[in-house]
C-alpha cells in the first residue's frame, strides 16, 4: 500500500502519458518522494533511478517499491539530484520526471546531458513553473506547459458536489531535437 503521495493519481496519469514511456525504457525520477511516479512508470520502464535528498522519502519509497514488487528494477539514490544525475551509470536515460524543484535549473541542465527523450517537470507554484519554462527554453528543450485542475466529487445534502484540488502545472521538454550532446 502506498503512503500518501503529494502527486495525485490523475496528475500521475497525465505525467506518464507526457513522458511517452516505452517498454524497456530507462527512467529517472528526481525528487521521488513516496515513489508513486516511479511505480506508475514501472509498467514500461525496465530500469528506474529514483533520487531524493530526504532520508524519510528514500525509506518510504523503498517500502513502496517492495510492496509494488519492483525493487529489482529500482536504484534508489539518497543524494542531491544534480550531483546524482552526473554520476548515473546508465549510458542513456530515455525519460525523466522532476517532482522536486530544489536546484531545478542545474537538475534540468544535468538531465539534458543524460536524457534522450522527454523531461517532464511538475510544479504547484506559478513562479516555479515560470523558472522551469525559462530554463527549458534556454536549454532548447521546451515543448509545452499544461495547467491541470482536478476536482473530486463528494456528497452534499444527498447530492454530488465537487471540491477542487490545488492546480498543478506540467511542463514538458524533449531533448531529442535540442542539439544537446548525449553522453
Amino acid at each position: 500500500m502506498l503512503s500518501a503521495s503529494p502527486t495525485k493519481p490523475e496528475i500521475i496519469a497525465i505525467t506518464i502519458a507526457k513522458l511517452k514511456l516505452h517498454p524497456g525504457d530507462t527512467f529517472c525520477d528526481i525528487g521521488c518522494g513516496t515513489g508513486a511516479v516511479s511505480i506508475a512508470a514501472s509498467i514500461f520502464a525496465d530500469t528506474i533511478y529514483a533520487i531524493d535528498i530526504r532520508e524519510e522519502a528514500i525509506t518510504v519509497a523503498e517500502q513502496n517499491f517492495a510492496a509494488a514488487g519492483i525493487l529489482d528494477k529500482v536504484t534508489l539514490l539518497h543524494r542531491e539530484a544534480s550531483e546524482a544525475i552526473a554520476d548515473l551509470p546508465a549510458a542513456r536515460i530515455d525519460c525523466a520526471f522532476v517532482g522536486g524543484t530544489k536546484n531545478v535549473e542545474s537538475v534540468l541542465a544535468g538531465l539534458c546531458a543524460k536524457v534522450r527523450g522527454r523531461v517532464v517537470a511538475n510544479a504547484a507554484r506559478i513562479e516555479t513553473t515560470a523558472r522551469i519554462i525559462g530554463c527549458m527554453k534556454s536549454l532548447g528543450i521546451f515543448e509545452e506547459v499544461i495547467h491541470v485542475q482536478v476536482s473530486k466529487g463528494y456528497e452534499l445534502a444527498g447530492e454530488t458536489a465537487f471540491k477542487p484540488a490545488n492546480p498543478v502545472y506540467i511542463v514538458v521538454g524533449d531533448t531529442t531535437d535540442s542539439g544537446m550532446e548525449i553522453h
